[in-house]
């Protein structure tokens, strides 16, 4: 990388990460995780307070990707409404020899990027590889980053879909139709009925989805949970299932196995590192019944994966910016 500060706007970021990139480095970070080559450090989170504003750091070291850095920024609830993102962050990048600042990378893009890339690495790890029926449940900015990307990984014949506000529900409608997939706007009970993977993308801090409702064999990925006192799904379906993890620290903590470890129905020590998987290290789904759920909390490794790819590709291709400090 170059000597002097990369810039690397979210305009260039959406240029050269593409899906299959983003799937790439978050695979290959969550198998250096499961490794023990790369680790996150503790998460800052909080209300500020302000605008209604959740605003923190991510932040870690990639041993084996030499990514060292942090991502700062949160979630503005009322951004929307002045035509932004509600998630605003950037990525610094250090050289992890001199701890020299080497890039800032918009993070809003590669946000909502590596959070599709994860949970389609759940799908692509722990689906069945029958499944026809993509349910999606949530419908705002990110829902349609995860409907891309989920499609890559199975061959669906059907979404179906339910959202708090239903007016959102035909902005996902439209991206299933470019896809040439048939799209149904159900409510919650029929949702789980159908879907074979279900991709839970929500704000919610009350559970969504109900054990009964959720068939055998299904693949949960759950990624809206991030924060103490979230929570999508009901914590009886999570105990019932074969729980799947970014990283098991924030997944007990912050994560959608908060609830159902904290009442005793779920132990830490039963939810497995996806990372494992990856590796080769545990078998995944171990039978057609079997329902999976993965917990993505969204770790700062993550986005220093992607950030860390921009970066190379930005300069590589000559459309970084360039600063000195």
């Amino acid at each position: 990388m170059s000597d002097g500060l990369l810039i690397v706007s979210e305009e260039v970021c959406e240029k050269v990460v593409d899906r299959a990139s983003a799937f790439t480095a978050v695979e290959n970070v969550f198998a250096a995780m499961a490794r023990g080559d790369a680790y996150n450090f503790p998460v800052i989170r909080e209300a500020i307070g302000y605008a209604d504003a959740l605003y923190g750091f991510k932040s870690g070291f990639d041993k084996a990707g030499k990514a060292l850095g942090v991502k700062s920024g949160g979630y503005w609830p009322g951004n929307m409404d002045k035509g932004l993102t509600n998630h605003q962050s950037t990525v610094f990048l250090f050289n992890p020899d001199t701890g020299q600042l080497q890039a800032l990378v918009g993070g809003n893009y590669l946000t909502a990027v590596r959070t599709a890339a994860s949970s389609s690495v759940s799908i692509a790890h722990l689906a069945r590889k029958d499944s026809k029926v993509l349910g999606m449940v949530g419908a705002g900015h990110q829902s349609q980053f995860q409907l891309r990307a989920a499609a890559e990984q199975r061959d669906f014949e059907k979404v179906v879909a339910w959202n708090p506000h239903p007016e959102m529900l035909p902005r996902l409608g439209a991206v299933a139709e470019e896809l040439g997939l048939p799209f149904e706007a159900v409510e919650r009970e029929q949702l789980g009925a159908e879907a074979d993977v279900i991709i839970t993308i929500t704000s919610a801090f009350e559970p969504l989805l109900k054990k009964e409702w959720i068939k055998p064999g299904t693949h949960i990925a759950c990624m809206g949970t991030d924060t103490k006192g979230k929570q999508e799904v009901a914590a009886e379906l999570v105990a019932s299932a074969t729980v799947f993890t970014d990283e098991v620290a924030q997944s007990i903590t912050i994560g959608e196995a908060q609830h159902a470890v904290g009442s005793g129905a779920l132990a830490e020590a039963a939810i497995i590192p996806i990372g494992a998987v990856i590796n080769g290290d545990h078998a995944g789904r171990s039978s057609a019944e079997e329902i999976t759920l993965f917990d993505g909390t969204g770790v700062g490794l993550q986005d220093l994966a992607v950030a860390a790819v921009a970066a190379r590709l930005a300069e590589e291709q000559g459309l970084a910016g360039t600063a000195t400090l």
